[in-house]
Formats: structure tokens, C-alpha cells, sequence
């Protein structure tokens, strides 16, 4: 178990806040640069294992950029560069690390994007398609955690009867919930939700965040969002990111009650951005 102790105290008094209670991972003087544009700069932020914790900010803030750091999304494209650590709990390892296969980082710390993005094969295979990779055969396996992340995700009664229909003929609110479940397959330490409900209407945007508040008593989860009210619904730490600067991070309930930054303040009653 890792504690609080486990992450160093930086001297800005903005980020000084940890979580109470083991820690899944810690980002510690992170800076992550597209080219010669710095889009982080020196993040340090602890998160709590098993807690949903909230990144908020106008957009170009930096927020997406740290998430997809978690699993080495950025590793697809040329010229970036990464600085600093993302320690992952318990063993401590560097998801950053020059030394980690990106593809398996990305099975530990599995990532659900703003649109649904089903591929275009049966749900069946959808959810099936992490432990292909891994290369796991068995069937009766592979049938057993297809079960398991359909029903996890919800959606297991809504299409248990048509598993090898095409996954394309779902609602958008099913795919999104069927995105999770690809997710949660390969059982995952840290779910990373990008957005999640942005393009869903409010019924399926009710239900999904309905299904993060379930999940959270099995794996660590992040979520950037731009809905204020969704992040203070859903989350236990909610930090906010500004210019590519971690500005405050705390308990959800004391940024958007009782914010230490002034900064936090005006953007949460949405005087900017």
C-alpha cells in the first residue's frame, strides 16, 4: 500500500493538497512538450486509488494532454517528448519510462474517449479485442470476461442476445457503455475517461455517470470533463489546470465550495473559459 508520504510536497502551496488513504499513482515534475510547445509544465499531483479524481480547465489547458500521458497515447506521434515521472502503485514503476512496452502501459490504464468508437466488428469482438492482443485463446476465458465487462459496464441484459450483431447498430449511449466495457476487459488499474459524455444526450449522460460511480469500487479512475456539475456529482479530488499549470487540486467539494485559488473561483462560477 502506498500512502500519502509516497509523493513529495512541491513548494507551491496550490498543489500542496494529497489525498487521504493509499494512492494509485502520483505524477511527479511532469512536463510533456508537443515540439518546442510546452503543454505541461512541472504537474505534480497524487491520485487515489479507487476515487474518481476530476481534471477541469478551459480547453488548451492541458487537461487531455495528461490524461493520454497516463498511457502513453502520445507515443503515436513524432517530436513529443516527455519529463519527469508518472509512478504507478504499487510497484512504482515509470509509465513514462523508455524502458515500458507502450501497448501493455495501455492495457493497465485503459482509455475511453469523447465519442463512442466502436470498431467496426461484433460486440463480441469489441470487448474481446484487448485480450486478442494479449494474446489470450481460451475461450471459455475469453467468453467468461466478455460477461464480466458487459455486465460491469451495464449493458450486459441489453445484449446478451445479440453479441455477434454488429456493434454499430447501438445507440450511441449503448457504444459508449460498450467502449467501457473494451475497456475494463483486459482489467485495468486506471480507467481514463476522456470527455465521456459529451456527445450523449442527458438520459445516457445520467446513466453513464451512474456506471462511474459503480466502477469506482474496482478500479482507480480519471476524468476530464467540462461539465462542472458532472465533476462535483461524480468525483472525489478534482483538480484544476490552467495553461498547461496545475493551478489547485483538492477534495471535490472544497474547490467548487470553498477554492484556496482565486483563479479556481472565477473559472468554476464560469467567468472564463
Amino acid at each position: 500500500m502506498v500512502t500519502t508520504q509516497a509523493i513529495h510536497s512541491p513548494t507551491d502551496d496550490a498543489h500542496v493538497f494529497t489525498p487521504t488513504g493509499p494512492l494509485k499513482a502520483a505524477v511527479r515534475d511532469f512536463s510533456f512538450s508537443y515540439g518546442s510547445f510546452k503543454a505541461l509544465k512541472n504537474i505534480n499531483l497524487p491520485i487515489a486509488e479507487k476515487k474518481v479524481t476530476a481534471l477541469i480547465g478551459p480547453s488548451g489547458c492541458g487537461k487531455s494532454t495528461l490524461l493520454r500521458s497516463f498511457n502513453r497515447m502520445h507515443d503515436l506521434y513524432a517530436n513529443n517528448r516527455y519529463e519527469g515521472e508518472i509512478r504507478l502503485f504499487p510497484e512504482g514503476i515509470n509509465l513514462v519510462g523508455k524502458d515500458l512496452e507502450p501497448i501493455e502501459i495501455r492495457m493497465r490504464c485503459s482509455m475511453v474517449f469523447q465519442k463512442p468508437n466502436p470498431f467496426p466488428k461484433s460486440i463480441y469482438e469489441n470487448v474481446a479485442y484487448g485480450m486478442r492482443v494479449r494474446g489470450v485463446k481460451n475461450k471459455t476465458l475469453v467468453a467468461e470476461r466478455i460477461e464480466y465487462a458487459l455486465r460491469a459496464a451495464a449493458l450486459w441484459d441489453e445484449v446478451k442476445d445479440r453479441l455477434h450483431s454488429s456493434a454499430n447498430a447501438l445507440s450511441g449511449g449503448q457504444q459508449q457503455r460498450l467502449c467501457i466495457a473494451r475497456a475494463l476487459a483486459t482489467e485495468p488499474e486506471i480507467l481514463l475517461m476522456d470527455e465521456p459524455t459529451a456527445a450523449l444526450d442527458p438520459m445516457s449522460t445520467s446513466r453513464i455517470e451512474d456506471l462511474v460511480t459503480e466502477l469506482e469500487k474496482t478500479v482507480t479512475i480519471i476524468i476530464v470533463t467540462h461539465n462542472m456539475h458532472q465533476a462535483a456529482r461524480i468525483s472525489a479530488y478534482t483538480a484544476f489546470m490552467y495553461l498547461g499549470d496545475l493551478i489547485e487540486f483538492n477534495e471535490t467539494e472544497k474547490i467548487f465550495t470553498n477554492p484556496a485559488k482565486k483563479m479556481t473561483e472565477s473559472y468554476i462560477t464560469g467567468r472564463f473559459g
